[in-house]
């Protein structure tokens, strides 16, 4: 090995110093570096039942990246996405997500659609130190269970949902005494059911539950709950059920007259009426996963909004759906937490780290209302809920009596544990003069 020595010791000082300055200026080079492009991993359902809610997302994401770039990028730098089929199953999803975090380069991961897949990425992420932005998954418990640095979530959560749909319920239905449910058999129809249930016990106690019915997710055939249903006839029938799997149950139970006899409440259906068309009827009552609708009775002739829903209907034949709103809302909050960090970080290029922690307690705005992330990661999204009525020139059901739920009122405090906190409720949330109605 090579002996360096230096000649005296002013020399060896000014050594020291010259090394020293070379370091601290590849230090800095380092951690300001601007690249070339920034890698978005974004995990949706490319196949499989549930692709009828994650091909419109893949669909919202093209379009917003291409005219983002276009309009110049992220201060310069181009978007580049990277997709992963959530319909490949648990294992090799997770392996491509992993395989996509670790890439050389800048990048952020969206994950994902489904809860199941959120419980496996969020912890992947949290060690591998990639910010991670879940776009749409809804259980409450991983952001309760423990506190994230490199998560964030940026819509609500099963709680917001599930507690701004009893409420709609008991303002505009009050009169029933018994209630059964249908849900898929993972964590998210778990969950929601959990959160419901406890609230409604708490906001109208007596009501008897008669069933708890939880198909497999993906099933094909829903005829042994539903003869159970016709049977019992419970005065309401709930299911968050959503994608391929909500669809199928409702063309089963309205083809043997079940939605004859029940009145349906279905929190996610919004993203099911363009599909089903005639199918489903009048007087169901469905909700968005937030404020999400292309008739939003605020934002139908907002410029920005209208211009996107014209801009995807031209390119899908469809209208936009919550999780094409959902997936927007990622994106939107992804940019502006990295606007925010090269602010703070006085116009540099900001870390992975600065970015999780600017997104923290940031305000940002999707199409519709603005929404703010805690800082325990969890976004404070308004619900918007309606009954289902035919429209002149529709072939399907569109909202009409809607209602808007600040979400203030109906999200479990930071620190708190939703199952446990909806039980506080009372019955005085049902008056509040924050609940926005709507005649059509």
């Amino acid at each position: 090995m090579k002996d360096f020595r230096c000649n005296g010791w002013a020399a060896c000082a000014r050594a020291v110093v010259g090394g020293a300055s070379l370091l601290l200026a590849a230090s800095a080079v380092a951690q300001t570096a601007k690249p070339a492009e920034l890698k978005l991993g974004i995990s949706t359902f490319l196949s499989g039942p549930a692709s009828v809610f994650g091909v419109p997302a893949k669909a919202a994401a093209d379009l917003w990246i291409e005219e983002f770039n276009a309009a110049g990028g992220l201060n310069g730098v181009k978007l580049v996405p990277t997709y992963i089929d959530e319909g490949l199953g648990s294992d090799k999803m997770l392996s491509e997500y992993r395989r996509v975090a670790q890439e050389p380069g800048a990048k952020v991961m969206l994950g994902s659609i489904s809860s199941g897949s959120c419980n496996i990425v969020v912890p992947v992420a949290e060690d591998l130190k990639v910010l991670n932005v879940m776009w749409d998954c809804g259980t409450e418990k991983l952001l309760e269970d423990r506190r994230f640095r490199y998560n964030v979530r940026t819509q609500a959560n099963a709680v917001t949902e599930m507690v701004a749909t009893v409420v709609y319920l008991l303002k505009t239905k009050p009169d029933f005494a018994t209630i059964a449910v249908v849900n898929q058999d993972y964590a998210w129809g778990r969950d929601s059911w959990e959160i419901f249930r406890n609230t409604l016990q708490a906001l109208k106690p007596g009501v008897k539950v008669v069933a708890e019915l939880f198909p497999k997710f993906g099933a094909p055939d829903y005829s042994t709950e539903i003869s159970r249903l016709q049977a019992l006839k419970p005065d309401v029938i709930l299911s968050t059920s959503w994608g391929g799997d909500l669809d199928t149950f409702v063309r089963q139970a309205a083809q043997r007259g079940l939605m004859k006899t029940s009145q349906f409440v279905l929190p996610l259906a919004e993203s099911s009426l363009e599909r089903l068309g005639s199918a489903l009827p009048e007087g169901v009552i469905v909700g968005g996963r937030g404020d999400h609708y292309w008739l939003h009775p605020e934002f139908k002739d907002d410029p920005k909004h209208k211009a996107f829903v014209q801009k995807f209907r031209a390119k899908t034949n469809a209208y936009p759906i919550y999780p094409v709103y959902h997936m927007v809302q990622g994106l939107q909050a992804t940019v502006d937490g990295y606007n925010r960090a090269i602010k703070m970080n006085k116009g540099q290029w900001p870390s992975t780290e600065q970015v999780a922690d600017a997104m923290h307690g940031m305000e940002f705005r999707g199409l519709t209302r603005t929404l703010r992330v805690r800082e325990d990661g969890q976004s404070l999204e308004d619900q918007l809920l309606g009954t289902t009525k035919t429209r002149a020139g529709l072939p399907f059901m569109v909202m009409e009596n809607m209602m808007l739920i600040p979400a203030d009122l109906v999200t479990t405090p930071v620190g708190q544990k939703s199952p446990e906190w909806v039980k506080t409720l009372k019955t005085d949330i049902l008056k509040s003069d924050k609940i926005k109605t709507y005649a059509k």
